[in-house]
């Protein structure tokens, strides 16, 4: 059984974590520990554990095993370390942090500590995508040569639950990024994922575009992300990442192979459609795609259970997603700069 306390109790930790893990048998719910106290106690007492008053407290705890870091990204790193170096296995929320040297520090103090760092990209457990992993690694559509992938709603501003434009989502203090850092990192992760390749370089345009205030100013972090990016293996394509797809939720992944043409997630009647060159069509329905208005069971909690149980390395264990975050940071520089920035370690 794994101890589990959550730092941070606002919409990700009420709609994902807390309910996942109270119904994964293998793991208890011991304490949360929130900034506002009464959020923390209240979600205590519906949950039957602790609300701690401060940080340290929580990490102290010998019933505590693991900790899952759901508050602002800023915070991610600070806490996370803290958490590994008290001993305890630890989940973060995505973007995994603000900076590369703070992702790095995050790995570090995993290493140090012998605990596990699992970073929270859910798009690799959805089911399409891992069917589509399947069928791209069993050469379906040939060699990938083009790709564009797409993640991009309405904005964060009911998913808050401080809603509106003045929730941390838009604070540069506390979020420092935008649709990038919230949609973008997915994308980035995932293609890398699917593809098994790299980003090494990237041409991008980092923007705000249509987010306000309350006072009416552009917030201060982007709420559009275009970048092409070009993997290890001389393919490139687009990820696109944006707040303002105010018509319905794009979350499509569509791979331009040798062979065919495969679409995840584009068809609103199949979740993969497969064209290929010879003019057959092949369609598999495993799963609709999440979206905010429809929050299903992710996969993420019990894979991190499941991984302490087992003493195994986590599936999405936090070094692995040191190169999606690479590719981030330098998109941001890129888009400053004008230029393409390339992502490989000097």
């Amino acid at each position: 059984m794994v101890g589990v306390g959550i730092v941070g109790c606002g919409k990700i930790a009420q709609v994902r974590h807390l309910p996942e893990y109270e119904g994964n048998p293998d793991a208890r719910i011991v304490g949360l520990y929130d900034n506002n106290a009464q959020r923390a106690a209240e979600l205590a007492e519906r949950y039957g554990c602790v609300a701690f008053d401060n940080l340290d407290d929580l990490l102290a705890s010998p019933d505590i095993d693991a900790v899952s870091v759901c508050t602002s990204n800023a915070t991610h790193a600070d806490v996370s370390v803290r958490a590994l170096q008290a001993g305890k296995h630890v989940l973060c929320e995505k973007p995994m942090a603000v900076s590369l040297e703070e992702c790095v520090r995050m790995v570090d103090a995993a290493n140090a500590s012998g605990k596990k760092l699992m970073v929270d990209q859910n798009q690799r457990f959805a089911r399409a995508h891992q069917r589509a992993k399947e069928l791209l690694d069993a050469g379906k559509i040939g060699r990938v040569l083009t790709f564009k992938t797409t993640f991009g709603h309405g904005g964060p501003e009911t998913w808050s639950v401080d809603p509106g434009t003045g929730s941390w989502f838009f604070d540069p203090k506390r979020a420092a990024m935008g649709a990038m850092a919230d949609l973008g990192v997915h994308k980035t992760d995932l293609i890398q994922w699917l593809l098994g390749q790299e980003v090494v370089s990237t041409t991008a345009k980092v923007t705000t575009l249509d987010k306000r205030d309350p006072q009416g100013n552009l917030v201060g972090v982007d709420d559009n992300a275009v970048c092409i990016y070009t993997l290890a293996d001389g393919t490139v394509g687009t990820m696109t990442a944006s707040w303002t797809y105010y018509g319905g939720e794009d979350n499509s992944t569509v791979l331009y192979g040798t062979d065919g043409v495969m679409r995840i997630y584009s068809d609103p009647a199949h979740s993969i459609v497969v064209d290929l060159r010879n003019g057959e069509r092949e369609c598999y329905d495993v799963e609709a795609i999440q979206t905010n208005d429809n929050q299903t069971k992710s996969g993420v909690i019990d894979a991190f259970v499941d991984c302490i149980e087992r003493d195994v390395e986590p599936p999405v264990p936090g070094a692995s997603v040191l190169s999606a975050m690479r590719a981030v940071f330098a998109s941001i520089e890129s888009s400053k700069t004008g230029k393409t920035v390339s992502t490989l370690e000097e």
